[in-house]
């Protein structure tokens, strides 16, 4: 039976982790260094990086930190943030990372996907879609959750994974730090439609949320941030119950 997977992610501003609620009122969490390795001991199984001020200032990401991380960790690390080329994901992944997360760039040119799926192989092109729900229909949102398009997020999504995404990673924009749960409805639409692997993000409160997105969602992975960098509960804890829940799952111990 294919695992679940629990990602710790660290949204990066300054070179400082951040968190706030629904993108906004950032408050500082602490290094991403020291996270990211606390969160491998614990058992996370992969962590995503995101330099959430990248796109939003028109430069690129901090591949010198990437590296940093990169070269201290043994599970899989993935970049976001200000990937805007295909030169832009071969230097991030010569930096170390795993897998590269393209968001804004990739919904203002598509054919980036193709490309990237063509020289660097689907399994380390990661579609990161924000959505949010507008007048009853969820739409994809970019710059950092800023700019409203007119895409569908689940027509999109299945765009992404034709076009050579391997991965989706699917954030609701209103769930986000909100502790509320996750989008179930929104994570199983994508789910359903696509055939590559979903990853769930934003709403996550505790372990019981992370159980529902990856049996009712419908989600092949469960990223988590909050909840983990203020001690509500560790990613221990999380698998502790996932396996309860009869989910198979990495153990940590």
């Amino acid at each position: 039976m294919l695992r679940r997977r629990v990602i710790a992610c660290l949204d990066v501003d300054g070179g400082r982790v951040v968190k706030g609620i629904g993108f906004r009122g950032l408050e500082d969490r602490g290094d991403p260094v020291e996270l990211a390795l606390r969160y491998e001991a614990e058992g996370a199984d992969e962590v995503v990086f995101l330099d959430i001020g990248a796109s939003v200032e028109g430069r690129v990401t901090m591949l010198h930190l990437v590296s940093h991380v990169a070269e201290r960790l043994s599970i899989p690390l993935t970049l976001g943030g200000g990937i805007r080329t295909a030169e832009d994901i071969r230097a991030a992944l010569r930096a170390g990372a795993d897998k590269v997360s393209v968001n804004s760039a990739a919904v203002g040119r598509p054919e980036l996907l193709n490309e990237a799926a063509h020289r660097f192989g689907a399994q380390c092109v990661v579609a990161s879609i924000d959505g949010a729900c507008l007048e009853g229909r969820w739409r994809v949102f970019t710059h950092g959750g800023r700019v409203v398009t007119g895409r569908d997020v689940k027509a999109w999504a299945e765009e992404c994974a034709w076009r050579g995404a391997g991965e989706i990673l699917l954030t609701s924009i209103d769930r986000d730090g909100s502790r509320s749960g996750y989008d179930l409805p929104l994570t199983r639409a994508v789910a359903d439609a696509v055939a590559v692997p979903v990853v769930a993000s934003g709403g996550a409160g505790g372990p019981a949320d992370v159980c529902a997105v990856l049996g009712e969602g419908g989600a092949d992975a469960a990223l988590v941030a909050g909840i983990l960098h203020e001690g509500v509960c560790s990613v221990h804890e999380i698998k502790e119950a996932m396996m309860a829940a009869g989910i198979a799952v990495r153990r940590t111990r």
